[in-house]
């Protein structure tokens, strides 16, 4: 190779070792891309008038109004869960469920649907979980890695199930249609719930033992004012559901106009519940504010690391090294999947949304691969980020909330089945697009 061909593949070496390293991820890629562009200049091969771009680029990231839905999406999810109204829910159908073998474990795969769907967001979801149900399924007897892992696996389906932040950026980076994104989306996450239910309620058929039924003192405490609770706690959060979900699934609103209608949701429901305090509504703009600033710092160093890459003609190398893998349009697969899922082990699902897609959106294209169900396709990989030890988040979020019977490794050994649920989760969508694809 000749040294002007040989600079792409450096720089994009480079950038991982920077972030293998430890340095933050934004930095990691704005400062690879300012020393490249120093060195192609000094050896002709640059001009500095190309980082002349980069001002314009960041406006345009900064201006983007789909990436808008973000804050309004994080900021629903927050507010669901710093004003307790997901704790409320959790409860009441933990209390539903309770009787039946595996009642909490189901209980628990589904709210996290519902939070989900009403949320997007991960964090809140595992916490809400970690905090309530874990204390009671060990209480009543489940198995410890049983508990850890469902509650991190359901916790993930944000990841999945619209309307999920991820599905926003892999939209943007992938310039697809959020909406249909979202669409694509709803079958392979409900698909998923249903799988962790089937393995939940398969640990309370055949080991008994590690998922029992609330014992009969428990479940006459339970019943009282249930069906009470049950509509209260159920019925404001799925009539959210509907408004932000039915609203984008119509045509009626794009995903930012239901993000900002979710938002403003979420704040009615804790007034009408008298949980909007200041104090609660102070902790959610925070949150809100940190997690959107960390999306915008990593778009905007993703952004002048793919300007100088182009400009070194590394993405012409990395295209032409995908289109000509052995299997094509497989071949593209079976190394998108595996280079996803591996990083996941070390780096976060938005870093790796604004590093590997679109370096491999180009060859999906230009190899005719539909980009919708792509999308969906990758949305599934990167949930097990999430999962996957050593760095996965929510196992951190458990961690941080678990009680002191709860070790680290349980949690992680917990995690390994859903794992493998969710690759079969990802083979299932490979092998049947139509799960994606079927409303277009």
């Amino acid at each position: 190779m000749t040294p002007e061909e040989i600079l792409g593949p450096l720089m994009f070496v480079g950038a991982l070792l920077l972030i293998f390293s430890g340095f933050p991820v934004a930095f990691a890629l704005g400062g690879t891309a300012m020393i490249f562009a120093f060195i192609g200049v000094e050896m002709g091969i640059l001009d500095w008038h190309l980082l002349l771009a980069m001002p314009d680029r960041t406006f345009g990231v900064m201006s983007n109004y789909v990436l808008l839905a973000v804050p309004f999406f994080i900021f629903m999810g927050t507010m669901l869960e710093k004003s307790r109204l997901a704790e409320d829910l959790l409860t009441t159908i933990g209390a539903l469920f309770g009787p039946v073998r595996g009642g909490l474990a189901l209980a628990v795969v589904f709210v996290g649907a519902l939070l989900a769907a009403a949320t997007g967001v991960v964090g809140a979801s595992v916490v809400a979980m970690g905090m309530i149900s874990l204390p009671v399924m060990m209480q009543y007897g489940y198995g410890k890695e049983l508990s850890a892992g469902v509650i991190t696996a359901s916790g993930t389906l944000g990841q999945i199930i619209p309307p999920s932040v991820v599905l926003v950026v892999l939209a943007d980076q992938l310039g697809v249609s959020v909406g249909d994104l979202f669409v694509g989306a709803l079958v392979p996450g409900i698909v998923l719930a249903l799988l962790y239910a089937a393995y939940a309620g398969g640990v309370a058929l055949f080991r008994p033992h590690l998922a029992p039924a609330l014992p009969p003192e428990a479940r006459s405490g339970h019943a009282k004012g249930l069906a009470r609770r049950v509509l209260t706690a159920m019925l404001p959060p799925l009539v959210l559901i509907l408004l932000v979900l039915g609203s984008i699934f119509a045509g009626v609103a794009t995903p930012t106009e239901a993000g900002a209608l979710g938002s403003l949701g979420a704040i009615g429901l804790a007034a009408a519940n008298r949980r909007l305090s200041l104090a609660a509504l102070r902790e959610t703009m925070n949150e809100t504010t940190k997690l959107t600033s960390m999306v915008m710092f990593l778009l905007i160093g993703s952004t002048a690391f793919a300007l100088v890459f182009r400009g070194l003609n590394g993405d012409l190398w990395i295209h032409g090294l995908l289109t000509g893998l052995p299997g094509g349009v497989v071949g593209l697969l079976i190394v998108a999947n595996l280079t996803i899922f591996v990083l996941g082990f070390f780096i976060d699902f938005f870093e790796i949304a604004f590093i590997v897609i679109p370096l491999i959106a180009p060859a999906a294209m230009a190899l005719g691969i539909d980009l919708v169900w792509f999308g969906v396709m990758i949305g599934m990989n990167l949930q097990m980020s999430f999962l996957t030890p050593p760095f996965g988040f929510a196992l951190f979020y458990l961690r941080g909330v678990a009680p002191p019977g709860i070790t680290t490794a349980q949690i992680y050994r917990g995690a390994v089945p859903f794992i493998a649920i969710q690759a079969l989760g990802l083979i299932l969508i490979i092998l049947f697009p139509g799960l994606v694809t079927w409303p277009f």
